[in-house]
């Protein structure tokens, strides 16, 4: 098939996803808009790369500047967020004090740049960081939450997954790369196979969960359609993950994919002790596998050596290079100047440790670790109390969180824009029963227009249905 064909039909798989996906019975905000546009980006490449603008042509120098296009858009982003979440400021109160230990991260992390070799481009860093907060808050303070964080990942999904496809096959100046050694991976529209592997895990995790919603929706046509739309994507999905190679997304697909299933479709699976049982057994069997050599077996079965490719001696070399035990280079400032040159010289490439516990000892010190470690065990009880809530969204929340302590164990996604971090904040961010009808007659939107929300728990159910 010649490529203009195929892009061609891709476009219209693509409208017809989308057009499968609509439900016209709920009025969401046309704000929505703004995350799917932020998580386009996040998920796959910068606009200046898009627009194959030039810039510096040094990685290293690249990397540190970025590209004025980019904070631009960026910056039109967040400021249309905040415009929106002006108009809802007595939910963002309620979220600001449920997120205490959310909010001292992310004041640690502005702190940390008063220590940094380029306090600048951190500041900047971290002003971005908060674009991914705002997206999260715009979704779930929507009129109808439920049905808005299903659109904006049904829609982002539907967009990219396709698009990965057709670049691998038909352009592969697009979606085809080379590594050091001349062979050959897949990116599809994202920047390395690494990167795809997690948009596909991300939301091929957020398909398969619409697949359980969609199971509940009465009306059986409504229910076909959805499914078909949703299948496609879960195949397709799969399909990038096998071919792309990436082993933590394919493994981490697999184990919070049936942990997913399993606590939505069985009763039994939400008792509080089955829950923790689960999730202490998904870390535990990931941790002891990866790291104390327990089943070696297991790494040979999914093609990794002892070195995880490769990641054991970058975890070696980087921390030769540690700044301050404590306190860290800074917030996003390890992988910046000198340092970045001298570890791409040595090691050929790369700007991130591949494990974001690590990723954080190196920008924050052990004091960031510390408060991470807060962060992630108040957010335990919080998604904890949203399980026992049994809201339609517990299962997702819960799915989020575990991948996201999984998924650093090999991977650096403790991070701005990466969709792991921006889906384990999408996970907590929310009060525990937020989902579950906090909203009455609720009317706000884009600036100018006004949209009512239902009135109780039932009637969100029946319209998100």
């Amino acid at each position: 098939m010649p490529s203009q064909l195929a892009a061609l039909t891709c476009t219209l798989g693509i409208l017809g996803l989308l057009y499968l996906h609509r439900d016209p019975s709920v009025r969401t905000s046309r704000a929505l808009w703004i995350p799917v546009v932020w998580l386009l980006i996040a998920a796959s490449r910068n606009v200046s790369e898009w627009l194959q603008l030039s810039g510096p042509t040094d990685n290293v120098e690249r990397y540190m500047e970025g590209s004025p296009v980019d904070r631009d858009v960026l910056a039109v982003l967040m400021f249309l967020g905040v415009l929106v979440l002006t108009r809802r400021i007595a939910y963002v109160r309620s979220i600001v004090a449920a997120n205490t230990p959310l909010a001292l991260y992310f004041l640690y992390c502005c702190i940390s740049v008063l220590w940094s070799d380029f306090p600048l481009i951190s500041l900047k860093r971290w002003f971005r960081s908060l674009g991914d907060v705002i997206m999260v808050v715009v979704m779930i303070t929507d009129p109808f939450p439920l049905a808005a964080v299903q659109r904006v990942f049904a829609q982002v999904g539907s967009i990219l997954i396709p698009a990965s496809l057709l670049f691998i096959r038909y352009f592969p100046d697009l979606g085809r790369a080379y590594g050091l050694d001349g062979s050959l991976y897949w990116t599809g529209v994202a920047t390395g196979k690494n990167s795809l592997g997690m948009l596909c895990l991300i939301f091929g995790i957020a398909a398969v969960w619409r697949l359980c919603l969609n199971s509940e929706v009465t009306s059986k046509a409504v229910r076909r359609r959805r499914h078909f739309a949703d299948a496609t994507l879960l195949i397709m999905s799969l399909w990038l993950l096998w071919i792309a190679d990436s082993k933590t997304s394919l493994c981490s697909f697999f184990l919070i994919g049936a942990l997913l299933v399993g606590v939505h479709r069985y009763m039994f699976m939400r008792r509080p002790a089955i829950v923790r049982l689960c999730i202490l057994t998904l870390i535990a069997a990931s941790f002891s596998v990866l790291f104390l050599g327990i089943g070696g077996a297991a790494l040979t079965t999914i093609g990794r050596d002892p070195t995880l490719t490769g990641r054991t001696d970058m975890w070696h070399l980087v921390l030769q290079f540690v700044v301050n035990p404590w306190v860290g280079a800074g917030y996003e400032s390890f992988w910046m100047g000198q340092r970045l040159a001298d570890i791409t010289r040595i090691n050929g490439g790369g700007n991130q440790a591949h494990n974001g516990y690590l990723e954080v000892y190196l920008n924050l010190g052990w004091l960031g670790i510390i408060i991470l470690g807060i962060l992630l065990a108040t957010s335990y009880r919080k998604v904890m109390r949203a399980v026992a809530a049994s809201s339609e969204f517990f299962a997702l929340r819960l799915a989020y969180f575990v991948l996201a302590i999984i998924y650093n164990f090999t991977e650096g996604s403790f991070k701005m824009m990466s969709p792991v971090w921006i889906s384990f904040l999408l996970s907590i961010i929310a009060p525990p029963t937020w989902f579950a009808g906090h909203h009455s007659s609720v009317t706000y939107s884009l600036p100018g227009r006004r949209s009512t929300a239902a009135t109780s728990p039932e009637e969100q159910h029946s319209h998100a249905g």
